[in-house]
C-alpha cells in the first residue's frame, strides 16, 4: 500500500495546508485583535456622554485602532508575516516548483 502512496509528500501537503489554510488567517485575526488593544488605561473610563453621529465624541468612540504602541507593533508584525506568506505562495505558484 505504501508503494502507491508517497507518505513524505502527503505529510508535506498536510503541513503546508495547515500553515497556509489555518495559520495565516489565525495570525491575521491576532493582528486585528492586537490592533484594537487599548492604550493602557489603568482606571476604568467614565461612561461616555450620549453623542450624536458625526461629533468628535462619537468619532473617538467608534475608532478601531487602539492607543497601545505595543499592539500596533504586534499587529504590524502579524500583518507582515501574513503578507510574506501570501507573497511566498504566489511566487511558489508562478515559479512552477
Amino acid at each position: 500500500m505504501n508503494s502507491w502512496i508517497d507518505l513524505h509528500a502527503l505529510w508535506q501537503i498536510v503541513v503546508v495546508g495547515l500553515i497556509a489554510g489555518a495559520g495565516l488567517p489565525a495570525l491575521f485575526a491576532v493582528g486585528l485583535r492586537a490592533l484594537g488593544m487599548s492604550g493602557g488605561h489603568s482606571s476604568p473610563r467614565p461612561a461616555p456622554a450620549p453623542a450624536r453621529a458625526g461629533t468628535a465624541t462619537a468619532q473617538q468612540d467608534e475608532r478601531i485602532v487602539g492607543g497601545s504602541p505595543l499592539g500596533i507593533a504586534l499587529a504590524a508584525l502579524c500583518f507582515a508575516v501574513v503578507l510574506g506568506g501570501v507573497a511566498w505562495g504566489i511566487y511558489f505558484i508562478v515559479a512552477g516548483s
